[in-house]
C-alpha cells in the first residue's frame, strides 16, 4: 500500500470510509504501470512551442478554466465533476466522451507541464483539481476568456468569440476581441494563429497553438511584406501625453484593425502566389 493510500486513515482514524471517499487519495498517484509508461514515453514538443496538448488535455484544461469563471462555488472540481464538464453537450466542439482514466492521464500530463493539477491546500477527503494558466502565462481576464473558448470549441471568428466569452469576460466591441487576439499572437512563442478565410465567409478564424502548429495558418503579420500604401501607417504608436481612457480604447481598436488588415493582406498575397505559381 502506498503512502497516498494510507494518508486518509492517518488523518481521520476514527471516521468510517464513505462511498464518496473513494476519491480520497490523489487518483493521479494510483495510475497503473502501463499508464505511467505511456506518460514517460510521450514525445517532447518541438522547439519554440512550450506545449503540445492532445484533444483530451486541451479539453480538460479548457473545462477547468471555464468552470472557475462560471461556477466558482463548485471550483476546484472533483474528478467526476471535471469529467462531466469535459463531456457536456453544450459549448463543446467536438462533443467528447472521455472516461475517468483518460481524464486522469490528461491531468497527469498537465501537472507535469505546470498547467493544471490537484488543488493546492484543498480541504476534504475528495481530491479536487484546478488550472494554473494564470501562473504560467500571466493572462488578463480577456486573454483567459479567449484561450478558454478556443480550447473548448476550436477555430472561431472574432464575432463568435465575442458572443461565446460573455460568461467569462464581456467584450464591449469587436475591436477589443481583435486586440486580445493580437496580443496572444505577439507572444513569444505565439499562442494563437489566424487561419485562411473560408470561401463565402467575411471573417477569418483564429485557433490556439497549445496543440502545435495548425495546417494552413497564415504567416504572422511581422513576417508579411508591408505594401507601400500601408508602409507609413505604424503598427505601434508612441505614447501620447494626457490621453483619456476613451481615446486609448479607440487607439487600441485602430491598432487591432490594422493588425486584421495585415492578416488579410497576407492571405491575399498567398492566394495571388498560389494562382500564378
Amino acid at each position: 500500500m502506498t503512502t497516498d493510500e494510507q494518508q486518509p486513515e492517518e488523518l481521520f482514524p476514527n471516521e468510517p470510509v464513505e462511498t464518496e471517499a473513494m476519491e480520497q487519495a490523489d487518483p493521479l498517484a494510483e495510475e497503473s504501470a502501463p499508464v505511467a509508461a505511456a506518460v514517460s514515453d510521450l514525445p517532447q514538443p518541438p522547439a519554440g512551442l512550450p506545449y503540445r496538448l492532445n484533444a483530451a488535455q486541451a479539453r480538460v484544461l479548457g473545462a477547468l478554466v471555464e468552470k472557475e469563471a462560471t461556477t466558482p462555488d463548485y471550483y476546484p472540481l472533483s474528478l467526476n465533476a471535471l469529467m462531466n464538464a469535459c463531456n457536456q453537450r453544450s459549448n463543446r466542439e467536438p462533443v467528447m466522451d472521455l472516461d475517468e482514466e483518460e481524464v486522469r492521464l490528461a491531468l497527469r500530463i498537465l501537472e507535469d507541464r505546470k498547467l493544471a493539477g490537484r488543488a493546492r491546500g484543498a480541504d476534504g477527503r475528495v481530491a479536487k483539481y484546478e488550472h494554473w494558466l494564470g501562473e504560467a502565462f500571466n493572462f488578463n481576464r480577456a486573454e483567459t476568456a479567449l484561450v478558454c473558448v478556443l480550447l473548448l470549441r476550436g477555430p472561431q471568428t472574432p464575432g463568435e468569440l465575442r458572443g461565446r466569452t460573455e460568461r467569462i469576460h464581456a467584450f464591449e466591441e469587436i475591436g477589443e476581441v481583435l486586440a486580445g487576439l493580437q496580443k496572444l499572437m505577439e507572444r513569444t512563442p505565439a499562442l494563437v494563429t489566424v487561419l485562411p478565410r473560408q470561401p463565402g465567409t467575411k471573417e477569418s478564424r483564429y485557433m490556439h497553438l497549445f496543440s502545435g502548429p495548425v495546417a494552413g495558418a497564415v504567416a504572422p503579420a511581422a513576417h508579411v511584406p508591408t505594401p507601400q500604401y500601408l508602409a507609413a501607417a505604424p503598427v505601434a504608436y508612441a505614447p501620447i501625453a494626457n490621453l483619456d481612457a476613451s481615446a486609448e480604447a479607440r487607439l487600441a481598436q485602430v491598432e487591432a484593425a490594422m493588425a486584421e488588415l495585415r492578416v488579410q493582406m497576407a492571405e491575399m498575397q498567398r492566394r495571388f502566389d498560389d494562382l500564378f505559381a
